[in-house]
């Protein structure tokens, strides 16, 4: 996808709006999001980011500008006319600047919302058919003499013609610039009109300022795919209505395509994602790279708690595929998800520092929505592509030793655990390191009914302490001395040898699964 450069976001809010003052790098420097600067963290390495200097005064910005450009990014904003061009053309980094009464919050939704929109065309053309959609918004408009726009069901831009000399209003210049129409009372009763409707529309201005439309909705085999605007200036053409009911069924076909290219590109896009955690990918960082994770990565794995009911958890498991692909998607753009054995996997690209915090969001959002409780493990964060089966491998053991109390964590925050889980697995399929003391501790324990198997363990996690033992098994410390002398006699266990001490505590705790607090 053609990234949105400097230069496109100049011509879409440049001006007034925006002023560049510098860019030593030029106008063709991509520009791929909008970032709010936060004086208690640093900079995250986001290559290509416009920072907002948010609490930084153009005149002491020098410090923020060397940061933003070793963290890669594009450009800084500052609010004031004077800024410190000779720092950002030393540190190679565009210097751009709003008003002194702009508000942090709206310059950044008129950037976020520019950067968004620019390279939208493109990036529809190339991946999913929608790039047609802008040539028929051309078509249309210049065969009915109104600026048009096509909208999906939920009031969203998708295409809008470019047609020179038509009459546009200040609603639709918004609804283009935030790819969505301005939510109000007025709006929301005209679209119920327009999708109760089988023809062409004509709907009122819903101020002074704006203009008349003329509106068709969208529909194939009985379901709305969105609608179709006309501006109505009072210029269009007599045959207007027809030609927006054609315009409205070559829309339809459009939108299906889309809709089969999007479902074939994210089947793509998940095999390829099956493909690297299984470690198959023939070149796993070009099968990575088109996944849109090119760097430092970890495998995240959701799974439905296995102790909570389930009626249909296969469908189930589907949705909370769609949940983590929706949460993954509005925080890294395109990205794929997969389903393996009732298991959803992600990779989730960059350093790991917001990964808990995203995989908690999910979870927590998972489970609101799904009406059943969510786990998510964390593999280790690999380099590059090629460690993504190892971090997926880590993510599967932290799955297992995830519960009610934790039920979100890092591979390093479960560390112990996993080591041990695996070290019960080796030992227990050999047999030499699966023999010894510790079954006969186990059967002289069934065979006379004494707990020295226990207590023996709560000894050990009480650092071989006798006194810290009793008080875990709650009973005397005489007690617990006379249980650790019978056990030696009757078990032939010598606990003065520190290698025979370790051995049988990794016995009961990984073969046994014993611990101070196994009842």
């Amino acid at each position: 996808m053609d990234a949105c450069t400097l230069g496109d976001l100049l011509d879409v809010v440049g001006g007034p709006a925006l002023r560049l003052h510098t860019a030593p790098a030029g106008q063709a420097v991509p520009v791929t999001e909008v970032v709010l600067h936060d004086g208690r963290t640093p900079l995250p390495r986001t290559p290509g980011a416009l920072l907002l200097a948010v609490g930084v005064p153009a005149d002491r910005a020098g410090p923020l500008l060397r940061a933003a450009a070793e963290a890669g990014m594009t450009g800084v904003v500052v609010r004031g006319a004077d800024g410190p061009e000779e720092a950002a053309q030393a540190h190679g980094v565009a210097l751009l600047s709003v008003a002194e009464d702009a508000a942090w919050h709206h310059v950044h939704l008129l950037l976020a919302s520019a950067v968004a929109a620019g390279p939208a065309a493109a990036s529809a053309s190339a991946d999913t058919g929608l790039g047609d959609l802008f040539a028929l918004a051309d078509a249309i408009a210049t065969a009915t003499g109104g600026a048009t726009a096509i909208e999906d069901p939920r009031q969203r831009i998708l295409a809008y013609s470019t047609v020179s000399g038509q009459p546009v209003d200040e609603d639709r210049r918004q609804s283009i610039l935030g790819r969505q129409v301005p939510a109000s009372a007025e709006n929301t009763e005209q679209y119920r009109r327009l999708f109760a409707a089988d023809r062409p529309l004509r709907l009122p201005a819903l101020s002074g300022a704006d203009l008349p439309r003329l509106a068709m909705p969208v529909r194939a085999g009985g379901e709305t795919l969105g609608s179709v605007w006309v501006i109505d200036s009072d210029t269009l053409a007599p045959d207007a209505e027809e030609t927006l009911a054609q315009g409205a069924s070559t829309a339809a076909l459009l939108l299906l395509r889309a809709r089969a290219a999007r479902e074939l590109a994210r089947h793509r896009g998940s095999d390829l994602l099956r493909r690297l955690l299984d470690g198959t990918a023939p070149d796993a960082p070009t099968a990575a790279a088109r996944l849109g994770v090119d760097g430092p990565a970890r495998v995240a794995a959701f799974v439905l708690d296995s102790a909570a009911s389930v009626p249909d958890a296969e469908r189930t498991a589907l949705r909370l595929l769609d949940v983590v692909r929706l949460q993954c998607e509005a925080r890294y753009g395109r990205h794929a998800g997969v389903l393996v054995d009732g298991v959803v996997y992600a990779v989730l690209p960059g350093p790991g520092e917001r990964h808990r915090r995203l995989a908690e969001d999910i979870v927590a959002r998972a489970g609101q929505a799904l009406r059943v409780p969510v786990r998510a493990a964390l593999g280790e964060s690999v380099p590059g592509a090629d460690g993504l089966a190892d971090s997926r491998a880590d993510a599967d053991l932290v799955l297992r030793v995830l519960d009610a109390e934790l039920p979100v964590a890092t591979v390093d925050e479960v560390r112990a655990r996993v080591i041990l889980l695996r070290l019960g697995e080796v030992m227990g399929g050999r047999r030499e390191l699966s023999a010894g003391a510790w079954r006969r501790v186990l059967a002289y324990d069934a065979g006379h009914g004494t707990e020295y198997a226990r207590t023996l363990v709560s000894w050990f996690d009480a650092g071989c302490d006798v006194a810290g033992a009793a008080k875990l098994l709650a009973v005397h410390p005489n007690t617990c001395r006379y249980r650790l002398r019978q056990l030696q006699q009757h078990a032939g266990v010598d606990l003065d040898d520190p290698d025979e001490r370790l051995v049988l505590w990794l016995q009961l705790r990984t073969l046994a699964g014993l611990s101070a607090a196994t009842p």
